[in-house]
């Protein structure tokens, strides 16, 4: 009856705590005693319940019981499950009553509290500095291999060098994807066509072709017409015939679909509004994707430590360290990690492909004459001379002409020097700094004098060089006697 009247006759002497029986105050009294009669027999590691203990075994055996109807995951805990199921259903039962932001856990809320609170409890022991998410890791592995591997963002050390050249991983897995790079494996092979691929996103990527509608191979008409729309297409690069025009701006493409997916976020108000720093957003998830960086639920890159706001951005960042290279030309087989970086180079076979050949730089600066093979690179230039400095630094408050200069200075701020030279382990802020640093164990000397033979590392020490030559002396003192 004590279930249905919810009496509790037995009292904890030690809290105060009350309970309906008798079994259930000895397994509590076992937090104040310490008592953990139940011991696991692969590991040696105790429980204070038998249930526990039945739990953890599945640590062991691998067993996941509770199975996700929608996608098909298992999970060893019904706590994990449950909230797994949240992400299907959408629920997130966990709301800020500052704001009204729902999250999936409550360690998410607790975390984002702190942005309302401005509290900052983790201290840095060196200089003081405050922060509002914990610096240092606690994180816990079941396995001993799997600490290993998670220290590898702390130190750095990637012990794993490629046989073919000299890149170096912290996982064994990046250095095989590698290593498929220089043995040309093809592990992937689609069930489709039998086109195979060194990595399984290449395949995924590729299996967009056979999962799009295609026309009806039995029905001759429908087939020849497929054909002549494809070559219709086709054409429009070589007549650079462009039918769809934006009424906005007044640009035009060869394809439909390209100006369909540019109209949405076309003359669209900017209605999400950061109410930490006053960005603003067209798109909600533009706006939760931005929040990120003040409640620091960001995604971390395990080999490095860099962070980003989105998955698909941790995603293009991970080539870094694999040396995954998925956008290739069709017309001479180069290779690029990102896509942005294939259209730039398409240019080169289409409309600009007489300017690399002939030297040709159509856009001039009217104040000095300098001239670029791009309008964005005269646009950079332009700065030199207006004094433009639209990018500030959000820690000192300094400004640059160019979003990288703002990217590459922030790292002094941040303490982020993820290339590392593998011969003297000196590290450095940008690639291309390493990369000069690099001719100093190399020799490399790619920079020679027109007047005589000798050779520097570095193009600004060349130019110093040939004013021995030349007789230029462009610094004038300005000071009188």
């Amino acid at each position: 009856m004590r279930v249905h009247t919810g009496e509790k006759l037995f009292s904890c002497d030690q809290c105060g705590k009350r309970f309906s029986n008798k079994q259930r105050i000895e397994i509590h009294m076992r937090i104040h005693t310490g008592e953990k009669p139940f011991s696991c027999d692969q590991c040696g590691k105790s429980f204070t319940q038998k249930h526990h203990l039945n739990v953890h075994m599945r640590v062991h055996t691998g067993e996941k019981p509770f199975t996700c109807d929608q996608c098909g995951k298992d999970f060893s805990h019904s706590s994990h499950f449950k909230e797994h199921m949240r992400i299907h259903t959408g629920v997130k039962p966990f709301t800020c009553d500052q704001c009204g932001k729902t999250f999936l856990r409550a360690s998410e809320l607790k975390s984002h509290l702190r942005v309302h609170t401005k509290k900052k409890p983790h201290s840095c022991s060196v200089c003081g500095k405050s922060f509002s998410q914990r610096q240092h890791c606690e994180k816990t592995f079941t396995r001993a291999s799997d600490l290993k591997v998670h220290q590898i963002i702390h130190t750095g050390a990637k012990p794993y060098k490629c046989s073919h050249c000299d890149k170096r991983f912290g996982r064994s897995s990046n250095l095989k994807s590698h290593e498929r790079i220089h043995s040309r494996e093809k592990p992937h092979t689609c069930d489709q066509c039998g086109t195979s691929f060194s990595f399984k996103s290449h395949l995924k990527r590729h299996m967009n072709i056979h999962t799009v509608e295609k026309p009806d191979h039995h029905d001759p008409s429908s087939l020849l017409t497929q054909m002549e729309n494809n070559h219709s297409i086709h054409m429009r690069i070589h007549s650079r015939e462009k039918l769809y025009t934006r009424d906005q701006c007044g640009k035009s493409f060869t394809r439909a679909f390209v100006l369909k997916s540019l109209l949405p976020s076309q003359g669209v108000k900017k209605s999400f509004t950061c109410t930490q720093c006053g960005k603003s957003y067209t798109a909600k998830q533009s706006l939760e994707h931005h929040m990120r960086i003040h409640t620091g639920e960001l995604f971390k890159c395990d080999q490095c430590g860099k962070s980003f706001t989105t998955k698909q951005h941790l995603d293009v960042h991970m080539s870094v360290h694999t040396g995954e290279k998925p956008f290739t030309c069709d017309q001479c087989g180069t290779s690029f990690a990102q896509k942005k970086h294939l259209t730039k180079h398409e240019r080169i076979h289409t409309g600009e492909k007489s300017r690399i050949h002939t030297g040709e730089k159509p856009f001039t600066c009217d104040q000095c004459g300098k001239t670029f093979f791009r309008a964005s690179n005269l646009k950079a230039h332009l700065r030199v001379h207006t004094k433009e400095k639209p990018h500030s630094c959000s820690v000192c408050g300094k400004s640059f002409s160019l979003l990288s200069y703002l990217h590459a200075h922030e790292k002094i701020h941040t303490g982020v020097r993820e290339y590392m030279c593998f011969e003297c382990e000196k590290t450095f802020t940008t690639a291309d700094k390493l990369k000069l640093h690099q001719r100093i164990h190399t020799g490399e000397k790619p920079y020679k004098c027109s007047h005589c033979e000798k050779r520097f590392s570095q193009s600004p020490h060349l130019k110093t060089h040939e004013r021995i030559h030349t007789g230029e002396k462009p610094h004038v003192c300005s000071l009188q006697n």
